[in-house]
């Protein structure tokens, strides 16, 4: 058996069709078809039981998977091997980005990183958390951005820094006039939230748990966007919370609408994550040093409190 045979059998696995996986593959149907049975016939077994729909594995053929992963892996770490002892950065590098770092974070370092390391094709997506997850996963991505901790097995985590919570208050709110404001001064049931999804999201609902009100507003909005979360707040419809970095191109007028946290103020952890199997560590390595370089000195907050980007249970 090859190595090739084995991608085949990894890719029918998970797509659960030997059509989509032929395709993701970049190889004909029948040929694809015909390489797994060369394994079957091989080791005298079916991996695959194709009389269901979708195609499921079976018993023997989960075992064999598990193993294929571990090989697939063992021989692209030789590729890496061979690259980082001539000293070569470059290849396809697939990185995945949460939505709410994406604007703010994406800017600062792209151009440094393409302009230092030309001979690397970034690939980049922007997924929410547990779409990331999965694809870290399943091998789909390289590495990626989010706020943590994932508390995931599997996935590595090197954090990159500590983005605190700001909030922006209307004229018209009764903590406009403070100068830094309390978590106790939030009211969740006021607080203009992102839609599901959104690990920011989850991260006000875990710092707001015990402040909710049983006074309901007459409407319920949850955005995709901090801009309309702050365009609404203006309309005296509420507040919002919103990460460090994206006050930094406010406008000098609402910028006065911003207040700090007292100390220790919440904030998110956001990192570098990527699969234990650590392929591709040399430009996993170069992407971290180029961050790092950037994002230095834009946060200085120190005493902070790590609020989880996972909903609470």
């Amino acid at each position: 058996m090859t190595i090739t045979q084995l991608q085949y059998v990894l890719a029918v696995a998970e797509y659960k069709n030997f059509t989509l996986a032929a395709e993701k593959c970049f190889v004909t149907q029948p040929t694809l078809s015909m390489q797994i049975q060369k394994i079957e016939d091989e080791l005298d077994i079916l991996i695959f039981d194709r009389s269901k729909k979708p195609i499921q594995l079976t018993d023997i053929g989960q075992k064999i998977v598990n193993q294929a992963k571990n090989i697939v892996n063992e021989a692209d770490r030789i590729k890496d091997i061979v690259q980082h002892q001539k000293g070569f950065i470059g290849g396809e590098f697939r990185l995945g980005i949460i939505p709410t770092v994406t604007p703010t974070l994406l800017p600062m370092f792209l151009n440094n990183f393409i302009k230092k390391y030309p001979k690397v094709k970034l690939i980049i997506e922007e997924l929410n958390t547990d779409e990331i997850i999965k694809r870290l996963l399943n091998g789909h991505l390289d590495a990626a951005i989010a706020a943590t901790p994932l508390n995931e097995d599997k996935i590595k985590e090197i954090v990159l820094y500590f983005e605190p919570f700001m909030a922006y208050i209307p004229e018209n709110h009764s903590n406009f006039k403070k100068t830094e404001i309390e978590v106790n001064d939030l009211n969740l049931d006021e607080i203009l939230l992102l839609q599901d999804g959104h690990c920011f999201r989850d991260g006000i609902l875990n710092l707001c748990k015990n402040n909710a009100s049983q006074d309901k507003t007459n409407f319920q909005l949850e955005s995709g966007s901090f801009e309309t979360l702050i365009k609404l707040a203006d309309e005296g419809l509420g507040i919002t919370l919103l990460p460090f970095l994206h006050t930094l191109d406010l406008s000098e007028k609402n910028k006065l609408k911003l207040r700090h946290f007292k100390e220790p103020k919440p904030a998110r952890e956001v990192s570098l994550i990527y699969p234990k199997t650590e392929l591709k560590i040399h430009i996993i390595d170069a992407l971290r040093a180029t961050i790092a370089g950037v994002v230095k000195g834009a946060i200085v907050f120190q005493n902070v409190q790590i609020i989880s980007p996972k909903p609470n249970k």
